[in-house]
């Protein structure tokens, strides 16, 4: 085979075969098919798409490249949840420990923040000693004794993705939804979970813009799942404004702990019931979702989530008094109060805007290996539909210098549009798919 053919193929619009993509794949990371031709196949990808046998077979590869984990032993049923990327969505923290509680093993891989998204990693190693640095045995032992554990995806997962991606990341093919949904699924896939919920956002804080084009992506990552025997399902949620009010990775953790007590911001605790109730439903835990509800709420109410949460993080090398007293967590010498310049009810709350300039006050990362402030963030007071008067507070501002926050003070308020008028109400959930 010749790389040149392949890309003229794709270029055409013409289907590749599974045994093309697998040359393809494996000359490119063997240092046959240099970057300038993988990159034009990527383009090629990006304008011309990929069937679903196509996309199927681009992650068979991937998958191949790499370890697969084997859950089987395990008595519990296995679960996973993948979220595309949001500002303040710390679902995972609340949704793993829940799930847990319930009787399912929760087989979670996760990752680092990058850009304006936060990262689940990013948010528990705010916990002193916490890390997700463990080896295979490690992970699977916690599944065994505690039915949850957390582990990076590594460099033995899906390895031939995380070399292509590494080349669309700097040749604008990023927003590829077959690649995407291939790069996504074949690590999914290798974590080894049976059952597997996508939490699907869209909106100004999402990858995908509109519900449209997030309902298209799930559908293309469930078909990919069903393929490979999972149980699929998908939620698409409205990442126009952040989830909860806080952005950042120790006030996330403080919130979610509120979550996990049986409090915190009601759209938080919405999102994480919903996605649990899919996977309880899915793994035949609960006949159907009000029924799983019901249990889950439970589970709040009782402390049972919150203990799983603690023994959770405990074992994973964190310091529990850190969990228990909440004030000891990472917390920002200086703060800064963003007042609305006039009142009426908040019409927008973008949140691309709020997690840029949380990434600016350091709680972000803009390159790979970069280091955050696990104190830094936003803590937003003020939320769409809500009423503010001038000069209430919008917002505080957390970061190490004041004037840093003087800095990303004007980028964080024009993110709240004021409008005299109420505001139509706009579900949270637009849709749920299942398989």
């Amino acid at each position: 085979m010749l790389a040149v053919e392949i890309i003229a193929k794709k270029r055409d619009g013409l289907e590749l075969s599974r045994e093309e993509l697998q040359w393809l794949v494996s000359e490119f990371l063997a240092g046959n098919v240099p970057d300038y031709q993988m990159a034009a196949w990527l383009m090629a990808v990006y304008l011309r798409g990929m069937t679903t046998a196509e996309t199927v077979a681009l992650t068979e590869v991937f998958l191949a490249s790499g370890q697969q984990l084997d859950l089987s032993f395990l008595p519990r049923p296995t679960v996973d949840k993948h979220s595309t990327g949001g500002v303040g969505d710390k679902t995972s923290l609340v949704l793993a420990p829940l799930l847990a509680a319930a009787g399912l093993a929760v087989a979670k891989l996760t990752g680092r923040g990058l850009g304006h998204t936060g990262g689940t990693i990013d948010k528990l190693e705010s916990i002193p000693g916490f890390t997700t640095d463990l080896t295979d045995q490690e992970f699977l032992q916690n599944l065994r004794h505690i039915g949850l554990s957390m582990i990076g995806a590594g460099p033995t997962l899906a390895p031939a993705d995380k070399q292509v991606y590494a080349l669309r990341d700097v040749t604008a093919t990023v927003g590829s939804l077959p690649l995407i949904a291939s790069s996504i699924m074949s690590k999914k896939l290798a974590g080894g979970a049976q059952h597997i919920v996508l939490d699907v956002k869209y909106g100004r804080g999402a990858l995908m813009p509109t519900l449209e084009a997030a309902r298209r992506l799930a559908e293309i990552m469930m078909s990919i799942g069903q393929h490979f025997g999972r149980k699929m399902g998908a939620i698409l949620s409205d990442m126009n404004q952040p989830l909860g009010y806080a952005v950042g990775n120790s006030i996330e953790v403080k919130e979610a702990i509120d979550v996990l007590q049986n409090r915190g911001p009601a759209d938080v605790r919405e999102l994480v019931l919903a996605l649990a109730s899919e996977l309880m439903v899915s793994s035949g835990l609960s006949s159907n979702n009000s029924e799983a509800k019901t249990e889950l709420e439970q589970l709040l109410v009782s402390g049972a989530a919150w203990e799983k949460f603690v023994e959770f993080v405990t074992r994973q090398g964190g310091d529990a008094r850190y969990l228990h007293d909440p004030s000891l967590l990472p917390s920002s010498p200086q703060q800064l109060v963003l007042a609305a310049p006039e009142a009426g009810f908040v019409a927008e709350l973008d949140a691309h805007t709020i997690g840029q300039c949380a990434v600016k006050l350091g709680a972000g990362r803009t390159k790979k290996d970069g280091k955050i402030d696990k104190a830094a963030g936003i803590v937003l007071l003020k939320k769409r539909e809500d009423w503010v008067e001038e000069g209430e507070a919008l917002a505080v501002l957390h970061g190490a210098k004041q004037e840093l926050l003087q800095a990303v003070a004007p980028e964080a308020l024009s993110a709240w549009q004021l409008s005299l008028e109420p505001v139509e109400k706009r579900p949270l959930i637009a849709e749920i798919l299942r398989s």
